[in-house]
């Protein structure tokens, strides 16, 4: 059985953002997070989109690790 690919366009898709690479590129330079802000707890997320995000990160899997991509993308702003 094959597992589900995991990559940002998956995580977008989930999202409801729209996720070909320019739109991703363009959601994270306009959404920069500051360091002192955790990435579920960002004003831009709907609460359905942090609930999401809260538990693909406890789900400890290639969930979490586009998660963590995602975040460290918005931390940098790149």
């Amino acid at each position: 059985m094959e597992l589900p690919a995991y990559n940002l366009k998956t995580l977008f898709d989930q999202l409801g953002l729209p996720s070909e690479e320019k739109d991703i590129d363009d959601f994270i330079e306009a959404h920069p997070l500051a360091a002192e802000v955790k990435l579920i707890d960002a004003d831009f997320w709907s609460p359905q989109q942090a609930q999401l995000l809260k538990e693909w990160l406890r789900a400890d899997g290639e969930e979490a690790v586009m998660v963590d991509e995602m975040n460290v993308r918005l931390h940098s702003g790149k």
